[in-house]
């Protein structure tokens, strides 16, 4: 009767293993500055492109209105309802019209399965992000951390 305890246990605790999805990161980050089209940038302009531009491997990224640098990532055990995805930019401090300094920027991002890949990128749009130093992009899920990527920004 022991063992059938035993063994009863240890089944449940593989069964609940396998109910509670661990998010991983597949295959290499891609890093640095995603390609967009040559153009004369105005403040506030975004521009959509294509989720799979090419990214230029980079860590210092051009200080100038339009460029768009990040991190892309293939993720895998994604579920709907798991714990979302943090998003947290450090910066060197970014001080708004309003004259708010901001030294880091979190966006919380619920887990999409069905996409390929993830990605976690800023643009500068407005004359006042574009702020020389260290940027720190971090991706979590609850405490844990996924990914980490330090960009120079010159």
């Amino acid at each position: 009767m022991r063992l059938f305890k035993m063994g009863a246990l240890a089944a449940l605790g593989l069964a609940s293993g396998l109910a509670v999805a661990e998010v991983r990161v597949e295959g290499p980050v891609e890093y640095g500055v995603f390609e967009t089209p040559q153009r004369d940038v105005q403040p506030g302009e975004r521009v959509l492109l294509r989720s799979n531009q090419q990214i230029q491997t980079a860590t210092e990224i051009p200080a100038k209105l339009g460029t768009k640098f990040g991190l892309r990532l293939s993720l895998s055990g994604k579920q709907a309802d798991d714990v979302p995805l943090t998003l947290l930019y450090l910066t060197p401090g970014v001080v708004t019209p309003d004259g708010e300094r901001h030294d880091r920027f979190e966006v919380i991002q619920k887990l999409a399965p069905d996409a390929v890949q993830d990605v976690m990128a800023f643009e500068f749009s407005e004359p006042h992000e574009v702020v020389p130093g260290e940027w720190r992009f971090l991706v979590f899920q609850g405490d844990r951390k996924l990914a980490e990527q330090r960009f120079q920004v010159r």
